[in-house]
């Protein structure tokens, strides 16, 4: 996707001199909202639907002291530290290139994939798609910082995980997730409750059931070469948005970062060494398992009687631009890259149940 009519850039550059929150901790889901609506034929309604969406924003919180090489670490998981963090990831991608700076960060920031309720990778995800498949534009470069940075302030590992035993599929994995007891309260409590999930894809010689965090493993305990990783992930994502057809009326908004998070991260992985393919997966799949664990209802509903239907993935995102939910629109987008009926049905269940902004 290259964007000819500029439309893209210029709605960045419009979003940059927002934060990434508003109300103390609602995502700003902007540069990812019109992203999708670029690639998938909707330039035009951009502006429109900044328009609606941008009075909600508030103005990038004022810097204090710089992040730098050496003190980062201390700086790490500090919302009040975001627009140092912007500053410094900006400063990055203008010294290197910008793979390189993901490459070197892509690890640091993978165990908190939980951050801001996966919004930040979620951003990333949508900024690598654009930078791997169009031209590198200033704004693309710096929305690629603003997403960094916003991960990096709100860098929240998940608590340690007990595996639960193997799964055999990604869909049975998700049906395997243990709920978090009180499905009440912000995500962050929610999350806290977490203890274990299954184990998916198996991990073939662990010997202890042992808690752990969700980040990456070292290297001589990946599970799974580059390419079953990426395999697996599609797998993952696909099984994720066929479940919001049947489960997303436990919390329509909430239970699409279960397929919105690993996607992104599926997105990614071209722009990473390969090293840190497996790595990703063990992440994404403790992010998508954990926002069904936080949200998803006890009982399935029936699978929709449209989930046989033609799909016609051109009509289908225009009805999810014409409904302006910037949810609905980044489900919507994942749902077209797994492309085949259910998932068209999940998207077509998301823009039932979500409120329409237009």
């Amino acid at each position: 996707m290259d964007d000819t009519t500029g439309t893209l850039d210029e709605a960045l550059e419009r979003i940059h001199v927002s934060g990434p929150e508003r109300d103390g901790w609602l995502s700003n889901h902007a540069p990812m909202a019109v992203e999708a609506l670029v690639r998938h034929g909707q330039a035009s309604a951009v502006h429109r639907w900044l328009d609606r969406y941008g009075p909600k924003l508030e103005e990038m919180p004022v810097a204090g002291a710089p992040v730098t090489g050496r003190n980062w670490h201390e700086a790490l998981g500090d919302p009040r530290r975001v627009a140092d963090w912007t500053a410094y990831f900006e400063r990055e991608t203008a010294r290197a290139p910008w793979r390189d700076v993901l490459a070197a960060w892509w690890p640091r920031l993978l165990q908190g994939i939980a951050a801001g309720a996966t919004h930040p990778v979620i951003r990333v995800g949508h900024s690598v798609r654009t930078l791997l498949t169009g031209e590198e534009t200033a704004p693309r470069v710096r929305e690629l910082a603003h997403a960094l940075g916003y991960w990096a302030a709100r860098h929240q590992p998940l608590p340690a995980l007990t595996p639960l035993g193997p799964a055999p599929s990604a869909a049975a994995a998700l049906d395997l997730v243990p709920l978090v007891p009180e499905q009440s309260g912000g995500i962050r409590e929610r999350f806290a409750q977490l203890t274990g999930f299954p184990e998916w894809p198996a991990q073939p010689g662990r010997e202890s059931a042992a808690p752990r965090s969700a980040g990456p493993e070292p290297a001589h305990r990946e599970p799974v070469g580059p390419e079953a990783a990426r395999s697996a992930l599609r797998e993952l994502v696909r099984a994720s948005t066929h479940r919001y057809a049947t489960h997303a009326h436990g919390e329509p908004i909430m239970l699409v970062h279960a397929a919105t998070a690993p996607n992104a991260v599926l997105r990614t992985l071209p722009a990473l060494p390969r090293e840190l393919w497996a790595p990703s997966l063990r992440a994404a799949w403790a992010a998508s398992a954990a926002v069904t664990a936080a949200y998803a209802p006890r009982e399935a509903a029936p699978v929709p009687a449209s989930a046989g239907a033609a799909p016609d993935a051109g009509e289908l995102f225009a009805r999810a631009a014409a409904h302006g939910d910037d949810h609905t629109i980044k489900f919507t987008d994942t749902a077209l890259d797994v492309g085949d009926a259910l998932a068209f049905s999940a998207a077509r269940r998301a823009i039932e149940l979500n409120p329409p902004v237009f």
